[in-house]
């Protein structure tokens, strides 16, 4: 008779776990915690400095006060048998999802709440979408763009293609120059800053019908558009309904950061090759039920406050002041002769770097002469090289300091 414990230990070898390889494609470690170690580096060897940071795009301000009573309402009902829930409604609380359809309405956007599925924010959305499409999709992404389209695509083990994005074309992407599947869209543009005008954007909704290809266009910062002619939905277009996923978030509209509330629009006229209209919708909600049980109770009590009239009255101000930092920012800038793109209609700021400066080079002079910290545009994607981000996120005396700072300290 075989030695059992042989056999056993071949089976345990035959039968080992492997790891998703797709993740050895990625660099070792996220791009912004790359900053952090750098940062913190620095301020070890100098721990008298003061570290003014224009970097990561993080809230800083306080939520409105509107805002805070509708998250406390969240907490007291929790706190009443009476008024306690759990789980809620698979897709979101049907009052919030019916407050965001009559959001867009002001838009002239026609949404039904079942076209509307509640988040813990646009990031996780961005990236979960992906699951229900093809593993042999080819996804089309702006260069430079947000990490995480191109990071979660590869790790779903998707083709990923570039749309070249430089200051020769405004940092408006072109059109895939392969037939893609996918197309990742973001407007107000992270990090570039740029806002894709309506004719652009029925180019890509044209492009999209008639190749069945998806949008998946991330709205994030569409509450920092100041001019009214710009579109802040891809609704907006003609047609983007059946060839459109659009994700936003109260993030940075509102200060949710750390609050986490987000939304995806999949509506019902959209169509994939084979599939009827709702196929996509119906997978969409399959994947949430299946894998996510809803944001919190509490949060969505705070994202109905947000709807409200108070709430966004009170919303703007927050944007108004991170665009008044924005301006600071860019004023401060170009006054030294740096060219600086973006900051008008959203809060991130595209600097070139100045004689021929990689983007980490710049980087490590700003931190070093003006102990400012940035955001190097290498980690957007190779069209990034030679550029700074900077975000216009932060302490209004803060920010201030910065720009003094840079003005003063910077040799160039």
């Amino acid at each position: 008779m075989e030695d059992s414990s042989l056999m056993l230990g071949m089976t345990i070898v035959e039968t080992m776990a492997k790891i998703n390889s797709n993740y050895n494609k990625l660099p070792p470690s996220y791009f912004f915690l790359e900053m952090g170690k750098k940062v913190k580096a620095f301020q070890e060897k100098n721990p008298e400095v003061e570290i003014l940071r224009l970097g990561i795009g993080n809230t800083t301000e306080a939520l409105t006060s509107t805002v805070i009573k509708g998250l406390t309402k969240g907490v007291q009902k929790l706190a009443d048998v009476k008024t306690y829930t759990g789980y809620g409604d698979e897709q979101g609380d049907s009052r919030l999802r019916t407050a965001l359809a009559a959001y867009y309405q002001k838009s002239h956007i026609n949404l039904d709440p079942q076209e509307i599925f509640i988040s813990d924010g646009a990031k996780p959305d961005c990236a979960n979408i992906l699951s229900i499409f093809s593993d042999s999709s080819i996804v089309a992404v702006a260069d430079p763009a947000y990490p995480v389209y191109v990071d979660s695509s590869i790790i779903a083990g998707k083709k990923v293609i570039y749309m070249r994005c430089s200051q020769e074309n405004g940092f408006i992407s072109d059109l895939p120059s392969k037939k893609a599947d996918l197309i990742f869209l973001c407007s107000p543009n992270n990090p570039t800053g740029v806002v894709l005008t309506k004719k652009k954007l029925q180019v890509f909704v044209e492009y999209a019908r008639k190749t069945a290809a998806v949008i998946i266009f991330d709205a994030a910062y569409a509450e920092y558009i100041q001019d009214q002619d710009l579109p802040k939905s891809i609704y907006e277009i003609p047609g983007a309904k059946s060839c459109a996923i659009e994700i936003n978030s109260f993030s940075k509209w509102a200060g949710f950061t750390g609050v986490r509330l987000g939304w995806s629009v999949v509506p019902m006229d959209l169509i994939v090759e084979g599939e009827k209209k709702g196929k996509i919708n119906s997978l969409w909600n399959r994947r949430q039920t299946t894998m996510f049980n809803g944001a919190s109770n509490i949060a969505q009590e705070g994202g109905l406050a947000v709807l409200s009239q108070a709430g966004q009255k009170e919303c703007k101000k927050l944007v108004d002041y991170y665009m008044r930092n924005s301006e600071i920012i860019k004023e401060g800038l170009e006054s030294m002769g740096l060219k600086v793109f973006g900051g008008v209609n959203a809060p991130y700021l595209w600097v070139k770097c100045p004689k021929g400066l990689t983007s980490w080079e710049f980087f490590d002079k700003l931190l070093n002469d003006a102990h400012v910290v940035s955001t190097p545009g290498s980690g957007f994607g190779s069209m990034g090289e030679g550029y700074l981000r900077l975000s216009a996120f932060g302490h209004r005396e803060n920010i201030k300091k910065a720009v003094e700072s840079i003005k003063k300290n910077l040799v160039l």
